[in-house]
C-alpha cells in the first residue's frame, strides 16, 4: 500500500540520488549546496579551463620574462573568474524565480 510516508521517502532518497556534487563547479561557489545540471557544469568546466589555460600562458611568459604579457594575461584570468562569478549569480537567480513560479502542487 502506498502511503505518504513511502512516498516521501522515496521522493528524498531519488533527490539524494539526483543531487552531483561536482567539485569544479562548487570550487568558486559560496553556496554549498548548489545543484547544477550537466550543462552548467559543461559550461563552468569550460571557464575554468580558460582560467587554467591563461594561469599557465602568465606563467611561461614570466619565465621568458615577459612582464607586460604576464601581467596581461593575469588580468583577463581574473576577469574571467569575476565573469565566472556573475554568471553563476544570474543563473542561480534565474533558477530560483522560475521555481517560485511553479504550482505548489508539482
Amino acid at each position: 500500500m502506498i502511503t505518504r510516508s513511502n512516498l516521501a521517502d522515496q521522493l528524498r532518497e531519488y533527490q539524494i540520488r539526483s543531487k552531483h556534487d561536482w567539485a569544479s563547479v562548487s570550487f568558486f561557489s559560496s553556496a554549498s549546496n548548489f545543484s547544477s545540471s550537466r550543462v552548467d557544469v559543461v559550461v563552468f568546466v569550460i571557464w575554468e579551463l580558460f582560467i587554467i589555460a591563461f594561469l599557465v600562458f602568465s606563467a611561461v611568459s614570466l619565465y621568458f620574462r615577459h612582464m607586460r604579457l604576464a601581467f596581461i594575461l593575469v588580468c583577463i584570468t581574473l576577469l574571467l573568474l569575476i565573469c565566472m562569478k556573475v554568471t553563476k549569480q544570474v543563473r542561480l537567480a534565474r533558477k530560483k524565480k522560475r521555481r517560485m513560479l511553479l504550482p505548489l502542487s508539482m
